[in-house]
């Protein structure tokens, strides 16, 4: 009589090993392995502090089996104390593995919020080897927009939109606004995430060590088309990062303040697009929200101000103040050459012409506008 065959469980386990690692497919390990010192360092910090933090909740939760087991109904323990209520030994034990847990987690805070901080230029290309102080660095120039990102290198006089590339081994510089609403710039790979805001700027400085292609997008939502708003950003060496450069300046499509109009407005699923010239300054204009023509820069009202104002007269000088985006549905019109820009007035909005002095804010004395302020008496003649 033959016995019959019985499969090793090792041999189960192995058949069914592809289908109980299927659900790991779709994890991207991107921020465990990136490509750049920055996001190594905060690998490190990720892997530390949660090492340092298992050393506390595996040792308890091991106890709290151990103790339901011991000490369950049936067990009948030769030891158990019902009246005990301190041990001296135990409370040490219990307060000072934490307490030494958290001065070493805040002294690991402390020093790599420094060392890390992203305005800071980084001091070293890896673990071995430091940044060469004459070593320049890549400037990089980026716009947050409704629903893209806008690439811009000053240096080199190019522009590209939802594509970025920077060569291998070379610092690079961001400095990153928004055109309308708040994003967060991050590329896993290269360094931590920082925030676009209109009329700010922020930095990051980061550095990629090895080549790939790697995505890029916002970490903070931003509207519908939010879930598209992604780049590619690729690490090459630098001749390959100089035949980028050259495919970019191939494209005859220069980025003057029209264009960047045009971009501005909200659109999603953008492909990449290559500037081959830059209108000088236009980053500066975008950073203080004046590239419609007829705008004020934000540093010129801020430097008014801080100079206390232009007088009694600027109360109503209001021209060219309008910062919320709002242009004509159609986009920006180039004007022809002479004639002043105008912002166009939003869909329903009446123009400022056709007010009457209340609604203009121009309102008698004592007269009360729509929000029930009363006017403010006028000042000539006395």
């Amino acid at each position: 009589m033959t016995a019959p065959f019985t499969r090793p469980k090792s041999a189960i386990l192995r058949r069914f090993a592809p289908v109980l690692l299927l659900p790991l497919g779709g994890c991207n390990w991107v921020l465990m392995n990136p490509a750049g010192d920055v996001a190594l360092q905060q690998r490190d910090l990720i892997l530390i502090s949660t090492v340092l933090m298992l050393l506390i909740i595996l040792p308890v939760m091991a106890m709290t089996v151990w103790f339901a087991w011991r000490y369950r109904e049936k067990a009948q323990a030769s030891d158990y104390d019902p009246d005990w209520d301190h041990s001296t030994s135990l409370e040490l034990l219990i307060w000072s593995a934490p307490l030494l847990i958290i001065i070493a987690l805040g002294a690991i805070t402390w020093t790599s919020t420094h060392l890390l901080d992203p305005y800071r230029p980084i001091e070293r290309l890896d673990a071995t080897r430091k940044v060469d102080p004459a070593a320049k660095r890549l400037q990089v120039q980026v716009v947050a927009m409704d629903w893209k990102w806008l690439f811009i290198y000053p240096e080199l006089g190019i522009a590209t939109v939802n594509e970025l590339a920077a060569p291998v081994d070379q610092p690079i510089e961001f400095k990153i606004t928004s055109s309308s609403i708040m994003n967060s710039f991050f590329v896993p790979a290269l360094a931590g995430q920082i925030y676009a805001m209109p009329g700010m700027q922020t930095v990051l400085h980061a550095v990629a060590n090895k080549p790939g292609d790697f995505e890029g997008f916002s970490a903070n939502y931003s509207g519908a088309g939010f879930s598209h708003m992604r780049f590619r950003f690729h690490a090459t060496d630098r001749a390959g990062f100089d035949r980028w450069v050259a495919q970019v300046r191939a494209s005859k499509a220069p980025l003057d303040r029209a264009t960047y109009v045009k971009l501005e407005q909200p659109s999603e699923k953008v492909p990449p697009m290559y500037f081959g010239a830059v209108e000088p300054h236009l980053f500066h204009a975008a950073l203080n929200m004046c590239a419609q023509p007829g705008k004020r820069c934000m540093d010129e009202v801020m430097m008014t101000d801080m100079k206390g104002g232009a007088g009694k007269e600027s109360a109503h000088d209001v021209e060219g103040l309008r910062h919320d985006g709002t242009i004509d549905v159609g986009g920006y019109h180039p004007l022809p050459p002479g004639k002043r820009g105008e912002i166009a007035q939003p869909a329903g909005m009446t123009p400022a012409a056709e007010r009457t002095p209340a609604e203009q804010g121009h309102q008698a004395p004592g007269q009360k506008d729509a929000d029930g302020h009363a006017g403010h008496m006028s000042l000539k003649g006395m």
